[in-house]
């Protein structure tokens, strides 16, 4: 059988997409690029970087783009002021307690968080004030984690736990305290 299938419009370009696609998908079958930092299809899901937001047209609603379903004659626009201003801030606060050493970083020249930042043109924070501070941990010969490098978008918890199928590392805390950590 068949999946139902809507029509929508993405910057005025008419998509079609299965009933259940989120607007990210129909963006991107419409040749849109949305920024996502947390979003891992099928993976991680869960829209919290909010660098995905896109505007809906009727309503001047801002959304996630990769949570929020697809509906049949919806009107999004990925690149308005509103949406550029939005995704900027959203992007500004999670450098904004983000160790930012990217010249001395070993991810520099693979790193997704500086291309986005890049590709919104951020080149300075406006927010400053007290960051987190935590000890690089090097307790294994394996892994070694700095928790200051963490923009706390979930992938790795999911992937641990949907890929791995192994739970081991979950969000502790709260707020500006929250940290991914080892189970237990």
């Amino acid at each position: 059988m068949a999946e139902e299938k809507i029509k929508l419009y993405i910057d005025d370009i008419q998509v079609e997409v299965n009933k259940g696609d989120t607007i990210l998908k129909a963006a991107e079958k419409a040749g849109k690029y949305i920024p996502t930092l947390c979003y891992l299809e099928e993976i991680n899901e869960l829209g919290a970087c909010r660098v995905c937001v896109v505007e809906l047209a009727d309503s001047n609603e801002i959304v996630a783009s990769c949570i929020t379903p697809a509906e049949e004659g919806m009107r999004v626009k990925t690149n308005t002021k509103k949406v550029r201003d939005t995704r900027k801030m959203n992007m500004e606060f999670l450098l904004s307690d983000h160790d930012v050493n990217c010249t001395s970083c070993i991810r520099n020249e693979d790193c997704e968080l500086r291309e986005v930042a890049e590709f919104m043109g951020i080149r300075d924070v406006r927010f400053e004030g007290e960051k987190t501070y935590h000890e690089v941990d090097k307790s294994t010969p394996s892994i070694m984690r700095d928790p200051d490098k963490c923009i706390l978008c979930r992938r790795c918890v999911s992937v641990c736990k949907e890929v791995q199928s192994v739970k081991a590392i979950v969000p502790d805390g709260r707020g500006f305290e929250t940290m991914v950590n080892p189970s237990f």
